[in-house]
């Protein structure tokens, strides 16, 4: 889907400006927690569909939209779309991720240079194999403090399929999450920045074993004071 001229987009509502630069958490929870956390005066810029957004004023001083993908790529994919063609330009996911083995540790912040498409929205798209992010934005999210990882993404968050984690691994990921490739689909088809940052949030290795409440909750705000210092640092 692609948005025609004039028309209005036909899951996002906008309330608010939409800046464009935009941080994207899957968790419309976490769009909230993260714009009071870090912009001034917030307001509501999407409530549709439960797809939680805002833009305020960041503390340099310019717009910042925080806004809720959802869950899946199919979700993202729309989001980003429709983000797109109201006039994001620089996109940030700040999401959440399994550690496939050993390594990752809970809470650690991972930024993915490349993401391995292994989920069919990012397919549909024309992804085969590998897809990267923006170079710039990644480089600033490691000077940032995020460590440089290969992320997959897949259809499934309970994925009970023998062997494809170790296949996954082979290819050299290590962290597991939904939504990442298919946001570097659609950014690359029209040609706006993206990156990936994502806290480990799950360790997979020998079942599962998630982070508490309050420390996602802490995660969260740290995954987006740390994509907007990255932004900041690259002047988006």
């Amino acid at each position: 889907m692609r948005l025609v001229p004039g028309l209005a987009p036909i899951h996002l509502r906008p309330a608010a400006d939409l800046a464009d630069r935009v941080l994207l958490p899957g968790d419309p929870h976490r769009a909230l927690i993260v714009a009071q956390a870090i912009l001034e005066s917030p307001k509501m810029f999407n409530h549709t569909r439960g797809l939680w957004g805002y833009t305020g004023t960041a503390p340099d001083g310019g717009l910042l939209t925080v806004q809720a993908t959802g869950m899946g790529g199919p979700s993202a994919a729309i989001v980003v779309e429709e983000l797109v063609g109201l006039g994001a330009r620089t996109l940030i996911r700040i999401g959440t991720c399994g550690a496939l083995g050993p390594g990752p540790e809970l809470g650690e912040l991972v930024v993915a240079r490349e993401v391995i498409a292994a989920d069919g929205a990012s397919a549909a798209l024309g992804a085969d194999g590998r897809l990267g992010a923006d170079s710039g934005l990644t480089d600033a999210l490691v000077h940032a403090g995020a460590r440089e990882v290969v992320a997959v993404s897949s259809d499934l968050f309970y994925d009970r399929r023998d062997g494809v984690a170790r296949e996954w691994m082979r290819l050299g990921a290590e962290v597991v999450e939904m939504e990442s490739a298919a946001l570097l689909a659609v950014a690359g088809r029209h040609g706006v920045a993206a990156a990936v940052l994502l806290a480990v949030t799950d360790l997979l290795e020998y079942g599962r074993r998630r982070i508490d409440g309050e420390a996602l909750e802490a995660a969260g705000i740290r995954l987006g004071e740390t994509a907007y210092r990255a932004l900041a640092a690259v002047g988006g």
